[in-house]
């Protein structure tokens, strides 16, 4: 059967399995990696603050790299200023973004702080004024990423999700935790349904926790979501949209990615770094991700810790082939898609 596709108001998709946006990880050169290996519908950049983007400043520029490889693509913005949120989308618009997603399910001090992500669900006039404004700014469809509300007390996301279709949003994303959880905890499938039955005609996106098919499976089934947004489990496993893909059409996901394939994906991803970003960034913004290759690769201690510390495209290259090396051993031992578990922030949630 036929990948069930979605529509984004006038953005038509080719699936609906999504790249959510992830700090620090969903950069231009890690999409167009992932990209490359088929079955994503939408990808979003990481979140930007709507008045940084309209200082120009430098970082934020930086984040918003794009290219015509990169689309569809959405850009997430957050703050609690309806004119700058308002101005900065149409900024977007003329840059040439396909959508624009305004945040408000950052659950970060440093956001919340000044009312903007998860904070705007203690505001509800405000927020509906604002999402409004910036509906009104643009033409590009606008959707909206928010919690099940800021605690078990204010479950307020059904609320939201009418207010935001009447006011013409084209889908809402919903975590289904609390500000309150932060990551920890289960996902409260019943609270994201709650939100499908809310309104009438736009999409509702699944968030949080889908690491597996079975995980996609259950989300789908449960909630009735019409769409899923992915972050961490596509860290682990960028051919997860390729997988769910398929087995949307076949029943059949088919096999997971070899050893060599992920050997193959990291390079890809580095050397897409150095040709977007330079040598020097490249090396620098390798180092966060490099944990998680190694998590899933398994090199020894030792590689990782150098692969950790890379200074140039030569040194990178020679632990690649070392890599490779360590890996033509395992004779009938690729990597099974199995649990590895990934940090996301823990204790209290105003300290994050």
């Amino acid at each position: 059967m036929p990948v069930q596709q979605i529509r984004l108001g006038s953005l038509q998709l080719s699936s609906r399995y999504f790249l959510a946006p992830l700090a620090g990880y969903t950069n231009l050169s890690f999409r167009t990696a992932v990209r490359e290996l088929g079955g994503l519908g939408l990808a979003t950049t990481d979140l930007v603050n709507a008045r940084a983007l309209l200082q120009f400043s430098r970082k934020t520029m930086e984040l918003l790299q794009t290219c015509p490889e990169d689309r569809p693509v959405a850009v997430q913005i957050y703050g609690a200023e309806a004119e700058y949120m308002a101005e900065a989308a149409r900024w977007l618009e003329n840059y040439g973004v396909s959508s624009i997603d305004i945040n408000m399910g950052c659950p970060v001090h440093k956001v919340t702080r000044g009312g903007g992500g998860s904070a705007m669900m203690c505001d509800a006039g405000g927020t509906v004024r604002l999402v409004r404004a910036v509906v009104e700014a643009v033409r590009l469809p606008v959707t909206v990423k928010m919690r099940l509300g800021w605690d078990d007390d204010n479950l307020s996301a059904p609320f939201f999700a009418r207010e935001f279709e009447q006011a013409g949003v084209a889908a809402v994303t919903v975590h289904g935790r609390t500000r309150a959880q932060g990551f920890g905890g289960r996902v409260n499938h019943d609270g994201i349904r709650a939100v499908v039955e809310a309104v009438e005609h736009i999409p509702v996106i699944g968030n949080g926790d889908v690491r597996s098919i079975a995980d996609a499976e259950h989300m789908l089934r449960t909630t009735g979501c019409a769409a899923l947004a992915i972050g961490r489990g596509a860290l682990l496993n960028p051919w997860f949209f390729a997988q769910l893909t398929r087995w949307e059409a076949t029943g059949d996901p088919g096999p997971p990615a070899t050893y060599l394939q992920r050997l193959h994906f990291m390079n890809r991803h580095f050397h897409l770094l150095v040709g977007h970003r330079g040598e020097r960034f490249a090396c620098l913004s390798f180092r966060k991700v490099a944990n998680w290759y190694c998590r899933v690769l398994k090199p020894g201690r030792d590689v990782q810790q150098r692969l950790m510390m890379i200074e140039s495209v030569e040194v990178f290259d020679g632990i690649v082939e070392e890599i490779r090396q360590i890996l033509a051993t395992r004779v009938g031992q690729d990597w099974p898609d199995a649990e590895v578990n990934l940090r996301v922030p823990s204790g209290p949630v105003e300290h994050w």
